[in-house]
């Protein structure tokens, strides 16, 4: 599996592809349709679905043209059922982990097998997603923090906005996951 960045829109928001055997998963496409759809044709893949981690402007920007052009599945928090469920979609499989805080409708996608997460604005490197904003909630956030932080420490994080961390990393040296739980 390769993961693809391709950073768009105003803040700079992370899009993913997920690629394998030529077919991608797309990760939060904030914004800017042609700079996201040149990457996928230039790379060569088919997408096959869009993963939204939540539902804020500058993640989903561009995920109605992105739907329509590809005609492809959306996968969001209303597909979420457990934790613990294993989602299969073509050669892809992934957990949707629901870690509200940021946002009421934040999800996790985490691949096991490659030890990877894409957990939009709930973690970045050295910091975590605001709970200040609409449906925001400070003591759900710190009760996603104490759920994620059970996950294996090996696993990338691959944030919403700047560059990737690592749970370990984020365990040992993140204040939020030590001061404020």
């Amino acid at each position: 599996m390769n993961i693809h960045k391709i950073v768009v829109g105003n803040l700079d928001t992370n899009c993913y592809l997920i690629i394998k055997n030529q077919k991608c998963l797309i990760v939060d496409p904030g914004d800017d349709f042609n700079k996201i759809k040149n990457e996928i044709e230039k790379l060569n893949v088919k997408p096959i679905c869009v993963l939204i981690t939540h539902h804020h402007f500058d993640h989903i920007g561009t995920l109605n043209d992105i739907l329509n052009y590809y005609n492809i599945e959306l996968i969001d928090f209303n597909n979420y059922k457990t934790d613990d469920e294993i989602i299969t979609i073509d050669e892809f499989k992934f957990k949707m982990i629901y870690v509200p805080g940021h946002k009421s409708d934040l999800i996790t996608y985490y691949f096991e097998n490659e030890k990877v997460m894409f957990v939009g604005d709930f973690i970045f490197k050295n910091n975590i997603g605001r709970w200040d904003l609409k449906t925001g909630n400070k003591d759900e956030m710190l009760n996603s923090i104490k759920k994620i932080k059970k996950y294996p420490n090996d696993i990338t994080i691959y944030p919403g906005h700047g560059e990737n961390t690592n749970l370990g990393y984020e365990i040992k040296n993140n204040i939020y996951f030590n001061e404020m739980i």
